[in-house]
This record gives structure tokens, sequence and C-alpha cells, in this order.
């Protein structure tokens, strides 16, 4: 934990000095995870509630750590059981909290919620069991409390903070959705409004009515649903009015105007304010390739002062007039950090204090508590401690033509300290790969490869978010086909203009990531040198077999968007069924708990590869999930690709 350091406003920022380091940063300092993240303030300003990573054996463990303000004692830690993680957590009071509850599946994967909600004090004592499939378990009481065979989502805190929350609800195998009103203390619940669709959520005005309600359809497609008045009548806004999407976040202080996400016709998605009863809608931020998105409020709990946007490096744009006081805050403490985003993350109820976060492409994360009445900044801890974001290398953003001339973005990292001369490459497709897309935010493994000497590069490839539907849906069914051009698409542009060793190339990725990288070495063999898959997909017909897809028809349906059902096709585009045509060397590494990629994607790879006579190297754990949790464990993954690369590509 690092001390308290003032900054104050009046003070001109001072310019880093780099030193490069005498030996390569520790393999350990990027196998770790971030120790530090999601502070919340109490509404008092007298607690801190983080998430902090604890070595407990092998792993560092996630908990809930309570600190007091402003000296920062640690006051109570409170640990879930294992592999159950607090994915989020609200202040419902001064002294108390409401948790949704995740179970992790791998360092590689965004923790599971399997719709529970805890609530407790900050000193951990009276725990309540909320909702969730163990309710009479874990509600230390006798009678009164069953089992919710069902999922939960936070859906608002009541401004009077007096222990109250809103929780979006729907049961296993049921058709409705039910808004409640819970009381954290005890436990009691009133249901407010209820909707004949499952899995929707719900959106509470200031006044405590719910107005709105969104969801999926069993096609995947998107609803929006509008309460009338104060009946209990909903009606599903028509897709005119919606277009792709409108889905609304906050209301204005009075609830005649909401703020809402909305894209038409498939493309990026802007902000928009409309007014609840003439329907005037007018746009409030954009952008001209790709999405504006996550909306940052300052001191009122009411409308967003700003939101950033998703291409290239994150743009803020204003929603409140220059003179608004926040507006000027958020610009003057920008002003410390030039060349960083800054960005409001809590705040007192008073206003008085306010946290926010520093962040770039070299620092993930360092926190700062500011006291308006004394204008003065305190550092509070840095996400990462171990690594100094003056040895960090730089990501620039590119953007380059597809070969049908799509336009595309990505980012480039290069090593700090690199000679003269071309540089060797490593191509990491993302994950997902329909949604998730990469940013120019610190990144783990392209900085760790920055700091052994070579290039990253990461595109985002059709079917990737931040650009909108139409971008998204590109990629569906192209899994082989143009997602893999745009890739391939992307190497050829940086050998053309990046200084880039076209003789010295790999791919390695995770998840998706993983199929991409042994797809490209089967697709494209004389291009890369060496593939490593994480923790990825190799024979896509077994996504089939899974129970999620056999139960859920949404599961099948979104397959069927995605990859289709056609056995023969997923043979077509499966790397474990032409692995006779990869030249280049194979690492391979798995966890043998994955269930995201069960570990029978591994073994039909290697066992594939081996027929083919190019038997991978290998690294398997079998108590290991979808990315390795042992600090251990991942650091060896970081060793295993250092001597890999080196080996094939290095100098």
């Amino acid at each position: 934990m690092h001390r308290l350091i003032p900054l104050l406003l009046a003070l001109p920022s001072l310019p880093a000095i780099a030193q490069a380091p005498a030996s390569p940063i520790p393999v350990l300092s990027f196998a770790r995870q971030e120790q530090f993240s999601q502070p919340r303030l109490s509404p008092d300003g007298k607690h801190l509630a983080v998430t902090v990573r604890m070595p407990i054996g092998k792993r560092d463990v996630p908990t809930m750590t309570f600190y007091s303000l402003p000296d920062l004692a640690i006051e109570s830690v409170v640990r879930l059981p294992a592999f159950q993680v607090p994915l989020d957590y609200y202040w419902v009071s001064n002294t108390r909290l409401v948790v949704r509850k995740g179970h992790e599946q791998g360092s590689r994967e965004v923790p599971t919620s399997y719709g529970e909600v805890l609530a407790m004090d900050y000193d951990g004592k009276k725990q309540e069991y909320l909702y969730g499939y163990d309710r009479f378990l874990n509600s230390g009481r006798t009678s009164g409390y069953q089992d919710d065979h069902g999922f939960a989502y936070v859906s608002d805190i009541p401004a009077e903070r007096v222990g109250r929350v809103f929780l979006s609800a729907y049961l296993w195998g049921a058709d409705v959705s039910e808004l409640l009103d819970v009381d954290s203390l005890k436990g009691r619940r009133r249901t407010v409004a209820r909707v004949p669709h499952p899995r929707f959520n719900f959106l509470v005005q200031n006044d405590g009515q719910p107005r709105f309600a969104t969801g999926s359809d069993d096609n995947a497609h998107f609803t929006l649903l509008r309460r009338e008045g104060d009946s209990a009548r909903w009606t599903r806004v028509p897709q005119a009015k919606t277009g792709t999407l409108l889905q609304p976040f906050a209301f204005s202080a009075d609830d005649r105007e909401f703020m809402a996400w909305h894209a038409e016709r498939g493309g990026p998605q802007v902000l928009v304010r409309e007014n609840l009863s003439t329907g005037a809608r007018h746009v409030v931020a954009s952008h001209a390739e790709g999405s504006v998105g996550s909306a940052m409020f300052g001191t009122s709990r009411y409308l967003p002062i700003a939101a950033f946007t998703s291409v290239g490096k994150p743009e803020v744009r204003y929603l409140e007039p220059d003179s608004h006081p926040d507006v000027i805050l958020h610009k003057q403490l920008a002003a410390q950090f030039p060349g960083d985003v800054v960005r409001f993350l809590d705040v007192t109820r008073d206003g008085d204090k306010l946290l926010f976060v520093v962040r770039s492409d070299r620092d993930p994360g360092t926190y700062y508590l500011f006291d308006r009445k004394s204008g003065r900044a305190d550092m509070l801890f840095a996400a990462m401690e171990a690594l100094e974001p003056d040895q960090m290398a730089e990501r620039t953003p590119v953007s380059f033509k597809a070969r049908d001339g799509l336009q595309l973005h990505g980012y480039l990292t290069m090593p700090r300290n690199r000679t003269s001369g071309k540089v060797p490459l490593v191509l990491i497709p993302h994950g997902g790969p329909h949604g998730p897309y990469d940013t120019w935010y610190f990144d783990t493994d392209a900085q760790f490869l920055a700091s052994r000497g070579y290039a990253v590069l990461q595109v985002n490839f059709r079917g990737s978010g931040g650009r909108g539907e139409t971008f998204r849906e590109a990629g569906y069914r192209q899994w082989h086909g143009k997602i893999m051009d745009d890739l391939v698409d992307g190497v050829r542009w940086a050998v053309a203009n990046a200084g880039i060793d076209g003789d010295r190339m790999c791919v390695f990725g995770a998840s998706f990531g993983g199929y991409a990288a042994l797809t490209l070495a089967s697709r494209d063999p004389e291009l890369f040198k060496c593939a490593i898959g994480y923790a990825g997909v190799y024979d896509l017909k077994l996504f089939l077999e899974e129970e999620e897809m056999k139960r859920s028809k949404t599961a099948r349906s979104y397959n069927k968007l995605y990859v289709g059902d056609d056995v023969a096709e997923l043979d077509r585009i499966s790397p474990a069924l032409h692995a006779g045509t990869i030249k280049a060397p194979v690492l391979l590494i798995h966890g043998g708990k994955d269930t995201i990629a069960p570990k029978e994607h591994a073994f039909r790879m290697r066992e594939a590869l081996t027929k083919a006579g190019r038997p991978p190297e290998w690294y398997y754990v079998d108590y290991e999930w979808h990315g390795f949790y042992d600090s251990e464990n991942q650091a060896e993954v970081y060793r295993k690709l250092e001597t890999f690369l080196a080996k094939h590509i290095g100098k």
C-alpha cells in the first residue's frame, strides 16, 4: 500500500524521467493480476471498500478489504468461499454494502455470475444472503427463507441510502422477470413490477418508479419494454424507435428526461438524451468511426457529465457546458496527467470527496482521493505495484484497410529499447470473438512481450465490439474466413509500414485467440514461424456436445449465429482436423478444469499434431482453469512463452 502523496492542483506536473531497467523486469511482476481494484467510497467518506488480491497458498485470492479514511488503516478483510469473488458491490448506507457474487472461471475469463446477491456491514458482520440458489442454507434461519432457483441483478440503490436495494430477478425455467425491493439487513422483499419475459433488467427512476426493462428474446434480439404511467402495463418499444439498440441507464433529477445508449441501423453506439413525455431525442456524444461508451458521473447521481470513445486512444466527450463545476474539476485534474485518462469513480453524498483513477497504455491504474475543500488529491494505491509505468512500452493506435476495403483499427506496441533494424512481431488475436475488443489501455501480455524485445500487433477484426452491431455481425460465421483475413492483412500492413521483420513473426492467443493462432498456422502456414494456443478451442463440433447447448435455446441461437451447427462445416474450420497443414512449431497451454474451452480441445489438437509428425510443446496443469490462477503457474506460462519465442523468432 502506498502512503498518501499530496498532489496540489496549483502545482505544475513534472515530466517523467524514464530510465531503462538494468535487467529484464521479473516475470512474476507481469504474472500477478491487479492487486487493487474496484474501490468504492462510503456515502459519508469514512470508509473505503477495495478488492485486494492477497497471497493465500499458491494463488492471489480476491478479498473485500475495508479501510478507514483518511488514514487508510485496515478495518476488516472479507474472503468469500474458494473461487468465489465479489463481482461488484454498492454502499446502501454508511456502514452496509450489497455484494454481487461471482465464480472464477480462470484468469482469462471474466468471473461468472450465478445471480447471487449478498449484504454485509463493512466489518464483515451481519451478513445476509439476499438472493440465490443457496439462500436457505446461508440465511442462518430455520424457516421463512427458501432457495431462489433463479438469477438476480442489482438494478438501483435508492438515493436515501437506508439499506434498501432494487434487484431485477428471474427464476430459471420461468418466462417472467421481477423487480424486487429488498431490505438488505433483514432480507425481506416485495415485488414492485413484473414482465412476462425471462432475463430482463429493470431501470428505476429517481422517485422509485420502474420505467424501463431491457433484455433479449429467445432469438437473441434486443428488446426494450416501457411502463406506462403508474400502471402495471408494459409495452414493447417498437424497433423504429429503438433502432438496433436503445438502452436507457440514467434519469434527470426531475425524471422528465433520460439518457440512453443508442445505435441505428447497426452503426456505432452513440449517447442520446430523450424527453419521456414528448419523445424528443438528440445525440449528446458520438464518434465518427466507433462507439461512445463508458459514461462518467460527477458529483450528481442523476446524469453523467462525460463519456469516452472506443476507437484509438480514448477521447472524452463532455455532456455538460465548460462552466459546470465537475467539468472544470475534471479538466484541472486531467491537466496534471498529460497523455493519461482521468476518470471519476465515486463521490461522497455531500460531494466533498471524490475518488478517481488515472490510467494509460503504460499505467494499469493509479487511484487518488480528491478533497474539494483543500483542493488536494492524495494517492491511495497502484493497481499493479510491481510494474513502473516509466518502464512500460507505448501502445500506438493503428489503422489500415482490409483486402475488401473495410477500415480496421488496432494497436502496435513496440519495445522501448529496440536497436536499429527490423523487429520481430507477435500477433495477439483477442478472445471472444464477438463483442470483446482490444483497447489502448494497459495490456499485460503486450507489455510483457515488449519488455522481451518483441513488437506486438493487436487487430480489432470484424466481429469485435466497439464499432456497432453491423461490424460485429460481419464476423458471424467468418471464424476461418474474413476474421483471419483481417489478422493477416494487419500483419502485412505492419511489415510494410512499421519496421517489422516479416521473417520473424509468431501468433499467440488465448480462448478464441488460441483458435485463431492454430487456424492461422494451418491456413497461412508460410506466414508465421510459430504458434501458441492458450486455453483455446480447436475442434468446434465439441460446442454441440456442451450441456449448456443442449438445455438452452438462447445458447443454441447464439452458437448458430456465430459458427453454425453443420458438423461438416465445423470440421472444415477446426484446426484439429487440419493439423497436417501446420508447418510451424506449436506450444499448447491448457488447464484441466477449463469449462469455457474444455480440455478435450487441447488433447485433440495435440493428438492431431503428433499424428502429423509435429508434436507440440505442451504445458498442461490438471487443476487449472480458463487461464491459470496459481501465481507460479501464471509465471511459468510467461517463462515458456519467452523461451519458445526466443527459440523460433528471437535474435
